[in-house]
């Protein structure tokens, strides 16, 4: 990939977790910004090439390490956690907190030590109390209903504990930081399977695999509701915030609310295939309806999704059938080889 010439005026930027979904578009869009770039996390990106000026392979348990990298940076952004979708975050509990709260504290403490001038925080819906989300027609849920906590899921907890702590670094240290509540980011170039895929990947590489006249198995009994909101919205968002004056937790997000069923529909129709759904009802599906109440991000940023359902999905389910294509085609190849037929006429 060419690298983007870095502007004049360019701050030093290091991108926590440059190597999963968000953190590796975040990384393409501040170079669009004209910003120097530094990326770090244990993998380097899956399906995006590494734009960065400087990229870097380390886990942020280790506290010298962030330390390190933080030293000549102006702001952080930290995407970087152990976690998946509905399926691994309701299986895997204590590896997802321990290895989070560590992570985040580190990072905080390295910018902390290090000067850096603001530091962005990646928080969840997750933290939004059980008893709120108890049917699919739920009311949109605002900041202010984070208490009295009761989040979920382990994972929850762990993404509240940090938004505290980082309100904490703020009134002791003066570190400037910004939160966002994340409401089910989607879009090409992210985890599709392998067990820590969200709904929408998931779906799509399930309709992407399926024949046409065939059946997916969608978690759940279909009825539970959902916010989705596009990456290129989620990223525009996140910018804007971070270079705002806004200290608060904000939901990022879409309030336009959805059923599973009514998503599962709308990506069987752009595959244009005829498929039925049957519904498993062993299969985790969280809390019964979330939706975001986007009131205090429209005051503090400005800001409005602009991208559709329809269009998000669209871009997101060719990509997964190109993958799933890909992928067909290399197993393919490989029984070939191993029978002796590959090249064969």
């Amino acid at each position: 990939m060419n690298k983007v010439k870095i502007g004049k005026d360019a701050k030093r930027i290091l991108v926590a977790g440059a190597g999963g979904f968000i953190g590796s578009h975040m990384m393409k869009y501040l170079k669009k910004q004209g910003q120097w770039v530094r990326g770090v996390d244990v993998k380097e990106p899956e399906f995006i090439e590494s734009c960065a000026d400087d990229f870097v392979l380390m886990d942020l348990r280790d506290a010298d390490g962030c330390r390190r990298i933080t030293k000549d940076v102006n702001q952080v952004y930290n995407f970087a956690a152990n976690m998946g979708g509905i399926g691994f975050i309701t299986r895997v509990k204590a590896d997802v907190m321990h290895d989070n709260v560590i992570i985040n504290s580190n990072l905080l403490d390295a910018s902390r030590r290090n000067c850096v001038e603001r530091f962005f925080f990646s928080s969840s819906a997750c933290v939004y109390p059980k008893f709120k989300q108890t049917r699919p027609d739920v009311p949109a849920l605002n900041e202010a209903d984070a208490l009295p906590a009761y989040p979920g899921t382990p994972y929850g907890w762990e993404k509240l504990f940090t938004e505290r702590m980082c309100l904490a670094y703020y009134d002791d240290y003066d570190l400037e930081t910004r939160l966002a509540r994340y409401h089910n980011i989607y879009g090409p170039e992210g985890t599709y399977r392998g067990g820590r895929e969200k709904a929408p990947a998931a779906l799509c590489r399930k309709v992407a695999e399926a024949d046409d006249g065939g059946v997916i198995t969608v978690w759940g009994d279909g009825k539970q509701t959902r916010s989705f909101l596009y990456i290129d919205d989620c990223l525009e968002a996140t910018y804007r915030l971070m270079n705002s004056d806004c200290r608060e937790p904000l939901n990022i997000g879409s309030d336009e609310l959805i059923s599973i069923d009514q998503l599962a529909d709308l990506i069987i129709g752009i595959s244009g295939k005829r498929l039925e759904k049957e519904y498993d009802l062993s299969k985790p599906q969280g809390v019964r309806g979330r939706n975001a109440d986007l009131t205090l991000l429209r005051k503090a940023i400005d800001w409005e999704p602009r991208v559709s359902y329809k269009v998000g999905l669209e871009k997101t389910y060719r990509w997964v059938e190109e993958q799933v294509k890909r992928s067909v085609r290399r197993e393919t190849v490989i029984k070939g080889s191993k029978t002796g037929l590959v090249g064969a006429v």
